[in-house]
């Protein structure tokens, strides 16, 4: 069975509809890219998969043993979230909340999983670091570190590199990828559909002009992908020519 599994979901925001009829399945070891014109629905369905917003129609299912309290999640960073007046290790930590359940206190043994998280993500040396003194990077990398505290078997990630310069952009998609390898499950909302369609087994694309969901091989030979990567090209382009291609491909 699948460890998420989808059946014509629609979905409204603020009382307007923005998602009709979504159908998807991801399966253990699963690398999803959800990708799709702004305002497309992307984050409200990542919301409807976690039960933070309620479905219009439609159902999305769990696989026998995906619980959704250990779900790792990293939304999209907002300005408090820069300024945590907390250690690297305490903000990392917290991502075991959903653990500890009554007890007062966190254990031994999820002490010793956020250390070996951070570890893992190459940022251990941070972890007595005021968080916000952090560069965007290290952030997003110990905002990763709180998802997977929370995560048995899957990561939701919405646009975790927004704001992140190429390179470290580069850097965090590896990690992902690394993760992935490991057999963590991801499921991850992309601007960058290169980025997708180079790290991804699986993409669904949403929107009023295209829908699809497959393989990413299939998604490249798909009228939907084929024009979102030419929207890619052009914007890429237009980005190289006003600002000396210093910025991300966005779309």
């Amino acid at each position: 069975m699948p460890q998420i599994s989808a059946r014509k979901v629609s979905m409204s925001y603020e009382k307007k509809p923005v998602l009709e009829d979504i159908s998807f399945e991801v399966e253990q070891g699963d690398y999803l890219c959800i990708v799709g014109e702004n305002g497309s629905g992307k984050t409200t369905l990542m919301k409807g998969i976690l039960g933070l917003m309620p479905l219009k129609s439609g159902s999305i299912r769990f696989g026998e043993g995906v619980n959704v309290n250990h779900i790792g999640y990293l939304p999209q960073q907002t300005v408090v979230q820069k300024d945590f007046p907390a250690s690297v290790f305490e903000v990392a930590l917290s991502g075991c909340l959903n653990r500890i359940g009554l007890k007062p206190f966190y254990s031994a043994q999820e002490k010793k999983r956020t250390l070996r998280n951070l570890e893992m993500l190459g940022i251990g040396n941070l972890k007595h670091k005021s968080y916000k003194s952090l560069s965007a990077g290290q952030q997003q990398r110990v905002l990763l570190a709180r998802a997977l505290c929370a995560a048995e078997k899957l990561v939701l990630l919405d646009e975790p590199a927004t704001g992140l310069d190429p390179i470290v952009t580069g850097e965090l998609y590896r990690i992902i990828r690394n993760l992935n390898q490991t057999g963590v499950t991801v499921v991850m909302i992309s601007h960058d559909v290169r980025a997708a369609v180079e790290n991804a087994n699986k993409i669904l694309h949403i929107g009023s002009s295209a829908e699809f969901f497959g393989s990413t091989e299939e998604y490249l030979r798909s009228e939907a992908g084929k024009k979102f990567l030419r929207q890619s090209s052009r914007a890429e382009n237009a980005a190289e020519s006003t600002e000396g291609g210093t910025g991300p491909c966005r779309i």
